[in-house]
């Protein structure tokens, strides 16, 4: 929903605790991706991650603190987002991740390892008692990292029907079919040991999952059953060049719309990963990697044109854009925008 005069806009959620404006409205120049920032609001405390649910005018985020919540903003006025109630609890600490899917917000609860289901009434906010939160369990070889579950990412398949959630702790996908009560509980799916799952994105065919993996800077190529809910980690990836030293721990993961490409942003490197998916997306290739233009890139997000990348680096504070050479998928840097402790970028 473009803002009156605008054109496209961009929403960015930052760490208020680290000093962040909490949500950031920025307008996109069409010529060259350049933002301009409209407004800022910290109605929401470390707005960490954000959501939009399609064709419904509202964007949601989450507040990533102790006591976990979810706010859903009008974008009525689209250029100056009104909060349109209080912060909903998610009965979990830290929510990092949430999706909107048949008539419910879920949040993926870093802190207590859990999913939550939270069901939306008819203006879009959330309603204020839980359907269901799913409790993980587990852990993972990495003592300091996966010592108990952490939800990390719940994304819902394209057709509705299933709910895959990532956990770093637990080095594993949880399955679970969509129903009227929420995430009915389904199987956990291991991924290899240890390598601390973080994110995952479908392939446009929907054959192909792709999990990006915050412990050892892999992505683990799935397929994907879309009918059963089946999902059958294949083999991996890496996202680092060859020799590549010192810690790193890759954060997001964006495909293109034609699904012959793949870009990662990794911390530490402070890189943007090129992958090519080849013919199919079954055998993702190391290419290349460029500068994210800041530091710490927690988040990476292509425009709906597709032509262009954007990062949203957390320590150097900023948020940098790219363009994108269709012939190759490598990224070309073109700016950034000062966004205090920014941690996503969400395109209307």
């Amino acid at each position: 929903m473009a803002g009156s005069g605008s054109g496209q806009l961009a929403y960015i959620g930052s760490f208020t605790s680290e000093g962040g404006a909490g949500l950031t409205v920025a307008s996109v120049d069409p010529a060259d991706g350049a933002l301009t920032v409209l407004s800022r609001t910290a109605d929401v405390a470390d707005p960490s991650f954000l959501a939009l649910a399609p064709g419904s005018g509202t964007l949601y985020t989450v507040q990533e603190t102790p006591d976990g919540a979810v706010a859903a903003f009008s974008l009525r006025d689209a250029d100056h987002p009104a909060l349109l109630a209080d912060p909903v609890p998610v009965g979990g600490d830290a929510p990092t991740h949430l999706t909107v899917a048949a008539g419910y917000v879920f949040t993926a609860n870093y802190g207590s390892g859990s999913v939550s289901a939270l069901p939306l009434g008819a203006n879009g906010v959330p309603q204020g008692e839980l359907r269901s939160v799913r409790q993980h369990r587990g852990g993972g070889p990495d003592a300091d990292r996966q010592a108990g579950p952490h939800a990390h990412c719940v994304v819902a398949d394209a057709g509705w029907n299933w709910l895959l959630a990532v956990d770093l702790g637990t080095d594993s996908v949880w399955v679970s079919r969509l129903d009227h009560s929420g995430a009915a509980p389904q199987r956990e799916v291991p991924m290899p040991s240890g390598t601390g799952p973080r994110h995952l994105t479908f392939h446009p065919c929907g054959t192909w999952v792709y999990v990006i993996n915050e412990l050892q800077s892999t992505v683990t190529v799935c397929r994907w059953d879309g009918d059963t809910g089946d999902l059958e980690p294949l083999h991996q990836v890496g996202v680092r060049p060859p020799g590549a030293g010192g810690a790193n721990a890759p954060s997001a993961l964006v495909v293109s719309e034609d699904g012959r490409y793949a870009w990662v942003a990794n911390r530490g490197d402070d890189s943007i990963t090129v992958l090519a998916l080849g013919e199919d997306g079954r055998e993702p290739r190391f290419v290349t990697t460029v500068p994210c233009g800041g530091h710490w890139p927690r988040d990476l997000a292509a425009d709906p044109t597709g032509r262009r990348l954007y990062a949203a680096n957390e320590r150097s504070g900023d948020v940098s854009w790219f363009d994108v050479d269709p012939a190759t998928g490598v990224p070309a840097y073109g700016g950034a925008l000062p966004v205090t402790a920014a941690s996503c970028v969400v395109f209307d």
